[in-house]
């Protein structure tokens, strides 16, 4: 057990119970959905351009929009989930997968089409085997993962803090704040599996919600990193 890491027992194993089972399978539904997107909104330039505009003004400027259309999907979702309208929730998982996607489809874009589907399953295989070695971990582990939580809001803030200087004074710094909002996703993630497995009484439904978010902050994260890569073989 890590100095981190608080003495609280779960007693649980590796097994998965229905419900989480059914909490995976609806984010990744969800997570498939938003693949699908930023293929179809990659190929509409109009969309495409929008993160050329955003973080090519200053990268600052893209980091506040997304990240305030993730946060109120977010809230919105999850009104709507605890206030039974699922109108409202509705509204909230839409700006949640128009975010995701059009963030995701700036990313892709700038790749030639031919290598798009290779570029996105590529991703998927990476975030699925990081989510598999998270979620591992966390079910390995009979101690509270509650701190991961802080240390993602920690981490995202420490990013959005970082690339706003590197926005205006320092750009070797943007890439340092690219990965504390990636860490903090990886950790939001951690968190997210955590909540599934210890609290079993919450909504499953507002845990789908989070872990799906977790996942899509992970995966436009990869997608940046296998695009690179994929680019400079060719």
């Amino acid at each position: 057990m890590s100095s981190f890491e608080t003495p609280q027992e779960t007693e649980r194993g590796f097994g998965l119970s229905s419900r989480e089972a059914r909490v995976i399978g609806g984010a990744s539904v969800l997570m498939g959905i938003n693949v699908v997107l930023m293929y179809v909104f990659a190929q509409m330039p109009q969309l495409a351009e929008i993160n050329n505009y955003l973080f090519g003004a200053a990268p600052i400027l893209g980091v506040i929009i997304y990240g305030a259309a993730i946060m109120g999907g977010e809230l919105i979702a999850e009104r709507g989930v605890t206030g039974g309208d699922m109108g409202i929730a509705f509204v909230g998982m839409l700006i949640l997968q128009l975010a995701f996607g059009i963030f995701g489809a700036g990313v892709l874009s700038r790749a030639p089409q031919v290598l798009q589907v290779e570029i996105l399953a590529l991703t998927a295989v990476v975030v699925a085997v990081m989510t598999a070695l998270i979620s591992g971990y966390i079910y390995a582990r009979s101690a509270t993962f509650e701190h991961w939580g802080r240390f993602a809001n920690f981490s995202f803030i420490g990013g959005v803090l970082v690339i706003l200087v590197g926005s205006f004074v320092l750009p070797e710094l943007l890439l340092v704040g690219f990965v504390l909002i990636f860490l903090g996703f990886l950790l939001r993630l951690g968190y997210e599996i955590w909540q599934v497995r210890d609290n079993r009484d919450a909504s499953a439904t507002l845990q789908t919600i989070g872990v799906y978010i977790a996942v899509a902050g992970v995966f436009v994260h990869v997608l940046q990193l296998v695009l690179r890569y994929v680019l400079s073989q060719e």
